[in-house]
């Protein structure tokens, strides 16, 4: 409540310098908000020298005080008090206003050195040109302005090259990134320097520059697990699988671990590079993975790889993580690498399956069918206007609506894509009639779907749940038939491979046991007609269907290598002798 006065501005100023630090260092958290102590300060020096701003904001404030207050005394506090100010701003990424405060510092020391441009590289000039105020012996500092000048200089590349990184200017923001490596800062810091600086060398191209980043960010602070994580995704990129998982299952080990205290190689400062530098972008590359994330990516690559024994083991560890509330432990932005649980149970069946565990395959989707029945009404009516961009109904109605119908669409997939697993896992088990029984369940449960709309039928209108159930379908019945072939009830196998081949005009699989089914049934001049269309468009047309489309959800990919028919070079035997015997009888 005391005036101000001249002759204690300095110890004020410094007294205010010294607290705002200690408050900084005590929360230990990122820096926010504005600095009212700094501008109650600004405003006590202009009420000493006889002016007024109240009523300007908090560069206006700067500008006045740093025009109009010459004093020589004045100088090295307030200069003090503006690189705190510039903290401060940095730490909300207002940039324009740290370089026009840097720019009214640099005039204040000499009016010859003041930069006309602006711009986030003339910034780091700026901050490097700036003078550090000498510290007198009789006004002690709890941390020094050369120590605060270097923090700055850090965190501003670093908050630099972030937004570069963001922007998709890559060269520039590598430069940035770095000029911060080289900066002032504690190695859990620079561990994420290099993890940043790995993660633009992998989005420019250059995979092997972005590794030797991010196994440096490692060697500097092996708590950075982050960095590991973007290691297996390199690898991941690089195709280079036992790499990969390796840096997965060290990953895992260590999240479950208990880390201790973080080491730093910086003195125990109160203003550190941390406490500034908090950006979204920051805080998605160093998204901490949970270890139910990391198991599930495990699984899902040895899947993907062939490694179905590994696989197994796994899903089988991720799934008994689900009985420890794993859905309140996975966060739920999206960010997540998770896909619906539903989906990881249809995988792990898939993994059983293969394994050859067929009867826990069968249980796993029995599951997921009980799970799913819930959800699905007698009747799925799929509407096209919904889709459509002039659709009528209000936003959060046709979000609404959107949204039932994906879910309905999504628990429908998931049960007939269970019943089609159970169906493939009995054809293993040699029992062909329990076999036809779940496929036949299967195809039942998609006669639910109704579509309706003008254009509903062609594909870049259906929902993508759509499209994966017409795969479902195909596969169903490509199962059911080899069940009937199994059973010799060639005509209702004939049946379902034509019905195959209307959903799927070429598919291969489907052609060929259509041609074996024809043979079957002694009409071999028609298997020979088919077989011969169907060989001379392998090559093309069918071979371009093969690649069209979305790709299958991974819990689909054994029941499509199934479906393939196996016999494909005797059956062409058989047919060629065929051929060729018919041509000489007709010659004779």
């Amino acid at each position: 409540g005391l005036p101000a006065a001249l002759p204690a501005l300095p110890l004020e100023l410094t007294v205010l310098y010294n607290s705002l630090l200690f408050t900084v260092g005590a929360s230990d958290s990122a820096i926010k908000g504005e600095a009212e102590g700094i501008r109650q300060g600004l405003l006590r020096v202009l009420e000493a020298c006889g002016a007024c701003g109240q009523d300007l904001g908090t560069e206006e404030l700067w500008e006045k005080v740093l025009q109009e207050v010459t004093m020589e005394e004045l100088q090295a506090p307030l200069h003090r008090l503006g690189a705190l100010q510039a903290a401060w701003w940095l730490a909300a990424s207002q940039l324009r206003s740290v370089a026009g405060l840097f720019h009214l510092l640099s005039t204040a020391e000499d009016p010859e050195r003041a930069h006309c441009s602006e711009g986030q590289n003339e910034l780091l000039s700026m901050i490097k040109a700036w003078q550090v105020p000498p510290e007198e012996t009789s006004l002690p500092l709890v941390q020094s302005a050369k120590d605060l000048k270097e923090i700055l200089w850090t965190a501003t590349a670093f908050l630099q090259g972030l937004q570069e990184l963001e922007a998709g200017n890559f060269s520039t923001a590598l430069s940035l990134l770095q000029e911060a490596a080289g900066g002032f800062c504690s190695k859990k810091i620079l561990a994420q320097i290099y993890t940043c600086l790995g993660c633009c060398a992998q989005r420019m191209g250059k995979p092997q520059t972005a590794l030797q980043h991010l196994k440096r960010a490692l060697q500097v602070d092996f708590q950075c697990l982050p960095a590991l994580s973007h290691v297996a995704a390199v690898y991941h990129e690089l195709g280079e699988t036992n790499a990969e998982l390796q840096a997965l299952a060290l990953l895992y080990k260590a999240l479950g671990k208990n880390p201790p205290a973080a080491a730093s190689s910086s003195p125990c400062l109160l203003m550190r590079t941390e406490l500034l530098v908090h950006t979204p972008v920051l805080t998605s590359l160093l998204r901490q993975h949970h270890p139910s994330e990391v198991k599930y990516l495990l699984a899902q690559r040895c899947l993907q790889d062939g490694r179905v024994a590994d696989a197994v083991e796994h899903y089988l560890d991720f799934l008994s993580l689900l009985q420890e509330g794993l859905q309140q432990q996975v966060p739920l932005d999206g960010s997540s690498a998770l896909p619906r649980i539903p989906e990881v149970f249809l995988e792990a069946a898939s993994a059983l399956e293969q394994a050859g565990r067929h009867q826990d395959a069968i249980t796993v989707c029995e599951e997921v069918i009980r799970r799913t029945t819930d959800h699905i009404p007698r009747v799925l009516r799929v509407e096209e206007s919904l889709q459509q961009p002039e659709c009528s109904l209000p936003g959060a109605e046709l979000a609404g609506a959107l949204l039932s119908q994906k879910e309905s669409l999504c628990c429908l997939a998931w049960r007939a894509a269970g019943y089609l697993l159970q169906g493939w896992a009995w054809a293993k088990l040699g029992e062909s009639k329990e076999a036809i029984t779940q496929f036949s369940r299967c195809l039942n449960d998609l006669l639910r779907v109704q579509l309706h709309g003008s254009g509903i039928k062609q594909a870049e209108t259906l929902p993508p749940e759509v499209e994966m159930l017409k795969k479902i379908r195909l596969l169903s019945l490509v199962g059911r038939g080899t069940q009937f072939l199994e059973l010799g009830r060639h005509k209702e196998a004939l049946l379902d491979f034509q019905h195959s081949l209307q959903i799927s005009p070429g598919d291969p699989g489907a052609a060929s046991y259509l041609v074996q089914a024809l043979w079957k049934l002694n009409r071999k001049e028609e298997a020979a007609a088919q077989w011969q269309k169907f060989s001379q468009s392998s090559s093309g047309k069918d071979g371009q269907q093969q690649g069209q489309g979305r790709p299958l959800p991974l819990y689909l990919v054994s029941c499509l290598e199934q479906a393939m028919f196996p016999h494909s070079e005797p059956l062409a035997r058989s047919i060629q002798d065929y051929l060729k015997a018919a041509a000489q009888d007709t010659s004779s």
